[in-house]
């Protein structure tokens, strides 16, 4: 099966690349294999058309034209490799160059574009289960669309360090079908960034805090840490062996860490649900800034209270 290049324009979504329009193009597509849909969005810096950052040539591509430390293949991994019955693949791109508050704007925009592909696709192929997959701003773009979409064909969702607020995807969630899953792929090496965006972006009320900080409980969704032992723990005893992370900050560990793609597979084929799932997991999360107060913080407030106690002598 072809992968479909996506991308959101001013006038709407259309083929990545190319002037046909979109509609036949889906239909053509969808004819061609009765398996799933599953559309994947990335995240800040990319941008479709861009000589080194076209996610489309990159990270949604199934053989990457371009190279780099994080440049990986999500559909391969994903399990979107070409063959009949795997389904039809959806790389999404958008812009998502430029500055922070330009491209938290252009998420916005492209998510109501995202919206208005899923109900082409919901009318094109009412039976037909779609899957979303979105990283940082991407998983933003993700929750505008389900916000506005029909989500009657939604099976899964998944987030990956959704730089998005807690209470904006609450609202989402609410919307979603009794069918619909959401996975919250969450670490505390992402703690910096969500930290930074919060206090740069204009937030939806005081003290709002980000998706990817894990404090938002939902029954249509599960929580993980790649961060925490006792996640990574129950995860294996799952049958989801992931390597425990080996960086204090890392941004794209939910798409990169070693073990995670089996368990997106898992979830996408129905193998495994995501309550299934939330009942073997935790229901806590390590507090943020675990990952840098000990060898920061730790030591900061010993030699503190070590000169308090000098200066008391």
């Amino acid at each position: 099966m072809p992968l479909l290049q996506i991308s959101a324009r001013e006038t709407g979504p259309a083929l990545h690349g190319a002037t046909a329009p979109l509609l036949p193009c889906l239909r053509r597509a969808l004819a061609g294999d009765p398996g799933p849909i599953t559309i994947m969005v990335h995240g800040y810096k990319y941008l479709p058309g861009h000589p080194i950052a076209c996610p489309h040539r990159g990270i949604l591509a199934r053989k990457p034209l371009v190279t780099g430390k994080r440049v990986i293949s999500w559909p391969r991994r994903l399990g979107l490799r070409g063959q009949h019955g795997e389904g039809l693949g959806i790389s999404f791109g958008w812009r998502a160059r430029g500055s922070i508050w330009a491209a938290w704007e252009a998420a916005s925009e492209a998510g109501l574009q995202l919206a208005a592909l899923l109900d082409m696709l919901s009318q094109l192929a009412p039976e037909r289960p779609i899957h979303l997959i979105g990283h940082s701003m991407g998983a933003r773009v993700v929750l505008t669309a389900l916000n506005t979409a029909a989500t009657g064909t939604l099976r899964t969702v998944i987030l990956l360090a959704a730089a998005e607020f807690e209470s904006t995807a609450r609202r989402a969630l609410n919307r979603l079908e009794p069918q619909t899953q959401v996975l919250n792929v969450t670490s505390r090496e992402n703690d910096l960034f969500d930290f930074c965006l919060e206090r740069l972006v204009p937030a939806p009320e005081t003290g709002a805090r980000m998706l990817g900080c894990g404090g938002l409980r939902h029954p249509r969704m599960a929580t993980i840490a790649l961060d925490d032992p006792s996640h990574l723990a129950a995860l294996r005893r799952a049958g989801f062996p992931i390597a425990p992370p080996v960086r204090r900050v890392c941004h794209w560990s939910p798409y990169l860490r070693p073990g995670v793609f089996p368990l997106y597979r898992a979830l996408r084929a129905g193998r495994m649900d995501v309550a299934r799932l939330r009942a073997q997991l935790p229901c806590d999360t390590s507090p943020r800034w675990s990952r840098l107060r000990p060898p920061l913080w730790s030591g900061l407030m010993q030699n503190q209270a070590q000169s308090r106690t000098i200066g008391q002598i």
